[in-house]
């Protein structure tokens, strides 16, 4: 029986062209509702002047792609960079714009939202942001249902952005700040089991897990070996993805490589990402030469070559949630060496498809995948098994679970009186 569509309204705190996972997963949620014929309304960041030109330059095909389906329709809401973080922005306050107007004007039969902390402005100084939980407004007058996705560890973003210090200053609140967020909404899913029990013992309310963070298995794939972003280069290539910024931990790489590179004399670090710290990472690896390269942003089948040509893919983050690059390289049958945080241990398994190291631990990092490079017939059985470990991470799989979820959701409500006798009907 075919199911009647939604229209579904989603808030997101990231989309092109500001890069990362959430962004990027952001579009493939929206193109996939798309295709099966909901109509998307997404509310999105705007790109204005005060956000670096690298920022400009990316190419929009994201957007582009959306808007060819005939029911999608966007709005941008107005931004200023984040404080620390001038290449991502945040809302500004509610006296800006009407998130409320916009869905009375909209009608969905639910409402998502994408990095709900985020919007509101809890990675700021003072919560500036929107000022309130996104969309709550409108669903407590229409009765609505309104779900979260929780994509990032924000306590462990706010402790690097804010420093020591401050956090510790703002460490007894934090709880009572994720209670009352979390209880604005119906449902708040994470796509991390750590991350949920995590999160569970810092109060969270109503929360749940639910795997709508995946993988484009058809795109990200072995095949893409043929793309070669630096012909007839065969040193051994660890390869890193991501933003180049604090909870990245990316100097912990540049900590590693000489110990890894007293063992495997040409081993080749390439970098692929931008971010704040992007010059403190260039200046610090100069002093390896040509031993590591920092490429600067990628993209397309150049990207994708990136992944299926790497003997390891290297992930020193401690803060992932639900890290799409890391996936990204299983899928595309590159073994993976990764920090123990909240969601790696779920998807890297020792000796199967990858190794895990002790978190901020550059040594043990380096010795992991040392241990891979001078054992092919380990570094063989790995590749091997990394593509098939991801596969239940599929998008298609993983968004036929996010849809019956809206489906749940949206079916709960029946009729509800609106102002005495008028009535209007809900799908």
């Amino acid at each position: 029986m075919k199911k009647q569509p939604l229209r579904i309204a989603i808030f997101t705190a990231a989309y092109a062209p500001f890069l990362s996972g959430i962004s990027r997963g952001v579009h493939q949620r929206v193109c996939w509702l798309l295709q099966q014929g909901h109509e998307v309304l997404l509310i999105h960041p705007e790109i204005n002047d005060l956000y670096p030109e690298e920022v400009h330059k990316r190419p929009m095909r994201e957007m582009e792609e959306a808007l060819s389906f005939p029911n999608f329709s966007a709005y941008a809401y107005p931004t200023k960079p984040f404080i620390f973080y001038k290449s991502l922005p945040e809302p500004l306050h509610n006296k800006h714009w009407s998130d409320t107007q916009l869905l009375l004007n909209f009608k969905p039969n639910i409402v998502v939202v994408e990095e709900a902390p985020a919007m509101m402005g809890c990675y700021s100084l003072f919560l500036q942001g929107y000022g309130r939980p996104i969309g709550t407004e409108y669903a407590k007058q229409t009765r609505t249902p309104i779900i979260s996705m929780f994509h990032t560890d924000i306590v462990a973003y706010i402790r690097y952005y804010l420093g020591h210090w401050l956090y510790s200053l703002i460490h007894p609140i934090i709880p009572a700040l994720i209670k009352q967020l979390s209880e604005a909404y119906d449902v708040n899913y994470f796509s991390s089991r750590e991350q949920l029990t995590k999160y569970k013992q810092m109060k969270a309310q109503r929360t749940e897990y639910l795997a709508y963070q995946g993988v484009d298995c058809d795109k990200f794939h072995p095949r893409n070996i043929s793309y070669d972003p630096i012909p007839n280069d065969h040193r051994p290539t660890l390869l890193f993805v991501g933003r180049i910024c604090a909870e990245k931990n990316v100097n912990q790489l540049l900590d590693a490589f000489p110990i890894i590179a007293a063992q495997i004399p040409d081993v080749h670090l390439v970098i692929v990402g931008s971010g704040p710290l992007d010059e403190k990472i260039r200046q610090c690896a100069q002093r390896f030469g040509s031993g590591i390269t920092i490429w600067g942003e990628s993209h397309g089948t150049e990207l994708l070559g990136w992944f299926a040509r790497a003997d390891v893919f290297v992930n020193p983050s401690v803060t992932e949630n639900f890290c799409t690059t890391t996936n990204e390289s299983l899928a595309s049958g590159t073994p993976v060496v990764a920090t123990l945080s909240p969601s790696t241990s779920e998807h890297i398994f020792p000796g199967h498809n990858g190794f895990l190291a002790e978190p901020n631990n550059p040594k043990d990092f380096a010795q992991k995948v040392i241990t891979i490079l001078k054992n092919p017939y380990l570094k063989a059985e790995l590749t091997r098994h990394a593509r098939p470990s991801i596969l239940e991470f599929n998008w298609s799989a993983c968004m036929e679970k996010f849809e019956n979820i809206l489906y749940q959701h949206a079916g709960v409500l029946k009729r509800l009186e609106v102002k005495g006798s008028r009535t209007v009907s809900i799908r």
